[in-house]
């Protein structure tokens, strides 16, 4: 089976999700700053806040009723797994992996 070009795209976009988060976080860590101060400290920062937050949920959501719908298992663990690492890693990987689901599923 050779994968689609949205497999490639999906799966760049993960890495880069994932490399971004780790990065970042890890600037984030060694500087000593606070997460929650960060994220609160002021009305562009609770806009991203938000934002993001509204996007994640919509991103879960939208995953557990594709996985449904096409019949991918599984789901649950890509959900645990943007807990500790990122939504901009987990939910391209998702869309890799329903790309590479639907192309081994079709008829």
């Amino acid at each position: 089976m050779k994968n689609t070009v949205l497999f490639w795209i999906y799966l760049g976009l993960a890495a880069a999700g994932l490399i971004t988060a780790w990065i970042f976080n890890y600037l984030a860590v060694m500087g000593g700053q606070d997460y929650g101060l960060a994220w609160t400290a002021t009305a562009v920062d609770l806009v991203a806040t938000f934002d993001l937050g509204i996007v994640a949920f919509a991103c879960v959501f939208f995953m557990f009723a594709e996985s449904s719908r096409i019949g991918m298992k599984r789901t649950w663990i890509l959900v645990v797994l943007s807990g500790i690492t990122a939504i901009a890693f987990v939910f391209p990987l998702f869309l890799a992996l329903r790309e590479r689901h639907l192309k081994l599923n079709q008829p």
